[in-house]
């Protein structure tokens, strides 16, 4: 069995996490820079997903180092498990085989049909009306501009023009 350790280079606690996994017997380490995950298009994790063999096992320190979403997280242990590979976390210590792995499946798939799909980005400013629906409706400026899917300062502005 071959372990792989993967570590998101993005603060002083890499090398920690680097160190750590070489110390609980990770035969090969790997690192990127955060400027992606699963969805983003991470070379390196899916390097490793596509190389990883049966019977293998993908180690990270901490599970949100594999996504920056619930869906994303259940798309790496997707491919793991298509390979015959397993997920070993350090912190909190949970592996993706046998009853730990059929609940942390469970969990993580509650977990993700609670999360709001990304809302497609909109063309244009939305109207004063609706954002002052929006807002009649007790829903404050910062979610109003994520819910349109524009700037805060977009809403701002039109709630600035309606006072005046």
């Amino acid at each position: 069995m071959l372990r792989i350790g993967y570590v998101r280079l993005r603060d002083s606690c890499s090398a920690d996490d680097t160190a750590a996994l070489k110390a609980i017997g990770c035969h090969v380490v790997r690192a990127e820079e955060p400027a992606g995950y699963m969805a983003d298009g991470s070379a390196m994790l899916t390097s490793i997903l596509d190389f990883i063999g049966e019977g293998d096992q993908l180690v990270v320190t901490r599970l949100e180092h594999l996504a920056h979403c619930t869906r994303s997280l259940l798309q790496v242990i997707d491919r793991l498990e298509c390979k015959g590979a397993t997920l070993f976390v350090v912190e909190p210590e949970i592996c993706s085989a046998g009853e730990g792995g059929r609940a942390l499946r469970a969990a993580l798939q509650a977990v993700a049909s609670l999360e709001p799909l990304s809302a497609p980005r909109r063309r244009g400013a939305p109207s004063t009306d609706e954002i002052l629906a929006l807002q009649e409706a007790g829903i404050g400026p910062v979610e109003i501009a994520r819910r349109l899917g524009v700037s805060r300062m977009t809403v701002w502005r039109k709630l600035r023009t309606q006072a005046a």
